[in-house]
């Protein structure tokens, strides 16, 4: 019988109140594929490092993991990465699983979360779902996503302007280190007076990094700066991976997933 394996590869989290989204993720994916032995990898070696002396957990690599399938004679592997963007982070999971390529007879790597039009599509209509509720008439939507210095950070814009082009005129995507900025946010509420806000990241996770420039109370924090301009707001603390609906997108995207060459 053929052995086969799925490695689901996350940034990773040390935050107990936001690994969820990935072991969401990772059991949605491990029911999809009940013919697979489930594998879980890290790509950050300071969170695996701080797990382990905190919480006394042993992370593997995606390094690791893949030289312990070599070992074990697997002879099909789908990795699937976690993460939003074909960016800087997904190149080098790319490069890391590129080496094994001669080293397993089958090995394939699925996409990031947004890659096609219908992944934007399809993932701005879970989006706009997910707080629950209706807007009221004078609530703007608000995302918060990473930004990166990457090409791939056209992929914001491209969901910030596709969010009002599905007829959403009230939603928009900002980013932390990245474009559209915070300021350009502020600037569409202005421009149509809009003084009540619910904020979500757009994350895949919400870390304590997205906790604190979210929600925090420091004065440069979301919440504090909409405070600060008058703008009511609802804040809501769950990452992308939470959501059941964008886990079903991973296991999409692993049914797609290609060889790599």
């Amino acid at each position: 019988m053929t052995k086969k394996a799925l490695v689901v590869v996350s940034f990773g989290t040390s935050a107990p109140e936001a690994v969820y989204a990935l072991t969401n993720i990772e059991n949605v994916c491990r029911r999809a594929f009940p013919e697979y032995d489930f594998f879980r990898a890290f790509t950050s070696k300071m969170i695996i490092r701080k797990l382990k002396q905190t919480e006394g957990l042993n992370i593997l690599s995606p390094e690791e993991v893949l030289d312990k399938l070599v070992m074990e004679d697997y002879e099909e592997v789908i990795c699937q990465p976690t993460h939003i963007l074909k960016g800087r982070e997904y190149e080098k999971i790319l490069g890391v699983i590129g080496a094994y390529k001669d080293k397993i007879p089958l090995l394939k790597l699925g996409d990031p979360l947004l890659v096609t039009e219908e992944d934007f599509r399809r993932t701005a209509r879970i989006m706009v779902a997910a707080p629950g509720r209706s807007m009221e008439e004078d609530e703007a939507l608000v995302f918060m996503g990473h930004g990166t210095e990457h090409k791939a950070n056209e992929a914001y814009h491209k969901m910030d302007k596709l969010l009002r082009e599905m007829g959403h005129e009230r939603a928009f995507l900002g980013t932390v280190e990245g474009t559209p900025s915070l300021d350009d946010v502020l600037g569409e509420l202005d421009q149509r007076q809009l003084k009540k806000a619910c904020l979500m990241p757009m994350l895949i996770v919400a870390g304590v990094h997205v906790r604190e420039d979210l929600a925090g109370d420091q004065e440069d924090s979301w919440k504090s700066i909409f405070k600060a301009r008058g703008i009511e707001t609802d804040i809501i603390l769950k990452g992308l991976g939470e959501n059941d609906d964008i886990a079903q997108m991973y296991v999409d995207h692993i049914k797609r997933a290609g060889k790599v060459f």
